[in-house]
């Protein structure tokens, strides 16, 4: 299993952070990773609402269905059941004296034959994650602090 976790800090109100990051629409204007996202259940975000999530892969794109599974006050996680792989995000935002802090983890699991290449995928989802960690703290207009 691939993990990845940073941290951004930003001068943007709480709320007004949280609804941009729940959203999951969102996702392509920061992580370059990310192609395109369309919501198929919902409206906006929230928990259970679906999106399908188009990931720019090696030689082709990926569309990764996700649907919120956890959803709380400033926190929700959603996860992807691919045909080759299982996507699980984390986001949390939180207050932090004066300061905005927006935690991002992500794991990626392989399925069946392609497990045997986790290792690899290892490498590769941090140089993803810390392309999407830059993409996050330019949209916030903020910094990475973890």
């Amino acid at each position: 299993m691939a993990r990845y976790t940073t941290t951004v800090r930003t001068d943007r109100p709480v709320d007004d952070v949280f609804a941009y990051m729940s959203d999951l629409r969102n996702f392509a204007e920061w992580d370059p990773g990310t192609k395109r996202v369309v919501q198929t259940l919902g409206d906006g975000p929230g928990l259970g609402s679906r999106y399908d999530v188009t990931a720019r892969g090696p030689g082709r794109d990926i569309v990764l269905p996700y649907q919120v599974i956890e959803w709380s006050t400033h926190e929700f996680s959603a996860r992807a059941d691919g045909k080759h792989l299982t996507s699980l995000d984390h986001i949390s935002v939180r207050a932090d004296g004066g300061v905005t802090l927006v935690t991002y983890e992500a794991e990626l699991q392989l399925k069946g034959l392609l497990s045997v290449a986790d290792l690899g995928l290892r490498v590769v989802f941090g140089r993803i994650g810390d392309k999407a960690a830059a993409g996050l703290a330019r949209q916030l207009n903020g910094v990475i602090v973890g």
